[in-house]
């Protein structure tokens, strides 16, 4: 769950909504994981007594969401899933128009939690 923790606090301390984000790449040990990480994202409720973040974010756009497939469909490599889910974005955000962001999440075993926002 830490990516739902991570990804409000992470927009909300760079003044942006989930709308501002062109591109979200969020990574999947499993397909049900990316599922119930939305569902906590879409929820004020969560955002704001979990993550402990107030401002009103909207909801997940999913047509951006691993526009190419997730880590089931493209690879999760046993200690480069960081390094393929972030190459993968730098590729597809190259493509976009300049001042563009993209979101990276990364979860791994035991509740630990990558993100990072990028602008081409």
């Amino acid at each position: 769950m830490a990516p739902a923790y991570g990804i409000p606090r992470l927009l909300s301390r760079n003044g942006l909504a989930y709308a501002d984000v062109a591109l979200w790449e969020i990574h999947e040990a499993f397909t049900s994981q990316v599922l119930y990480q939305l569902k906590a994202l879409d929820s004020p409720s969560f955002v704001k007594t979990k993550a402990g973040v107030d401002a009103p974010l909207g909801t997940v756009p999913r047509e951006r969401l691993n526009p190419n497939g997730g880590s089931v469909a493209l690879g999760h490599p046993f200690g480069a899933t960081g390094a393929r889910i972030l190459s993968q974005a730098v590729k597809e955000l190259a493509s976009m128009p300049s001042g563009s962001k993209a979101l990276v999440s990364i979860c791994a075993d035991g509740g630990i939690g990558t993100v990072a926002l990028l602008e081409v």
